[in-house]
């Protein structure tokens, strides 16, 4: 059962939740994929990432969260515009996700517009190929950290407003411009077009160490590929330097979000 009021015309609808059976709830019981990506929507969970999504002006569908949750950030719950607020106890946000959380607060959101290739900043994290979420949500947060605020993502993969991926960026996925690309030759030889250094990062014969790689130029997208199979060969053929981070023998490869932070740690302090 759902009982609602909206005290004043500035507040948001604060609506009751007794029961999990409500259509507006349907986000929050289900969390799939596909639902979120018919209307480019995605929940986020945790105090943490909901903090920084009321701060971050992107629109809110709506929020769960429990009575103690809504005292405390009544404030910045309006301030973002939040229209409606569904209010339960713990034990019933816990029967909405099926297991038991450690948390007080769950948001549904829409998706940001996806920023054209034209408009993203000097310093650009390509990925391809990539199929890890959390791997997406925490180069991302790396990249937010280190200033690197554009981030190129193929359409093929997991998208970074996904649950795991947003709660692994603890929400900071927010502060970079994200371009989601479909063809990632074009979209290589586009970035070229504008005057960006095509950095791969990748291990071959041939590749650059990172120590010497001088000088950073300003304008740049660093590749990454995932750690089955790197980054393909017909895009390492577009690549302007092929980069690789100086290892032990015997070791293959970092993950690639720990070797994504080192290259970008590089390639921002070294400009």
């Amino acid at each position: 059962m759902i009982l609602s009021y909206n005290p004043t015309m500035e507040s948001p609808e604060i609506i009751s939740v007794t029961e999990l059976e409500s259509p507006e709830l349907l986000p929050y019981r289900t969390l799939r994929g596909n639902l979120f990506d018919r209307d480019g929507s995605f929940v986020a969970d945790s105090p943490r990432v909901v903090g920084q999504l009321l701060g971050s002006g992107l629109r809110f569908k709506s929020l769960l969260c429990t009575p103690e949750y809504l005292a405390q950030e009544r404030s910045r719950i309006e301030a973002a515009g939040v229209p409606k607020v569904f209010v339960g106890e713990r034990k019933l946000l816990e029967g909405i996700v099926g297991h038991r959380i450690h948390h007080n607060v769950m948001a549904h959101l829409l998706r940001p517009a996806n920023v054209p290739l034209e408009q993203l900043p000097d310093q650009v994290l390509m990925l391809s190929r990539l199929n890890n979420m959390e791997n997406v949500g925490a180069i991302a947060r790396s990249a937010a950290a280190l200033g690197v605020r554009g981030y190129a993502v193929p359409a093929s993969g997991p998208h970074p407003y996904g649950r795991r991926a947003i709660r692994v960026s603890t929400g900071h996925i927010t502060r970079l411009a994200t371009h989601i690309y479909e063809d990632p030759l074009e979209t290589i030889r586009a970035f070229k077009a504008w005057g960006y250094r095509i950095l791969a990062a990748e291990v071959t014969e041939t590749a650059v160490p990172l120590a010497n790689f001088s000088p950073v130029p300003e304008k740049w997208v660093l590749i990454l590929g995932n750690e089955e199979e790197g980054v393909p060969e017909e895009i390492l053929k577009e690549a302007d330097t092929v980069l690789q981070i100086e290892m032990e023998p015997d070791v293959r490869s970092f993950n690639v979000a720990m070797a994504a932070s080192i290259l970008m740690y590089k390639l921002k302090r070294n400009q």
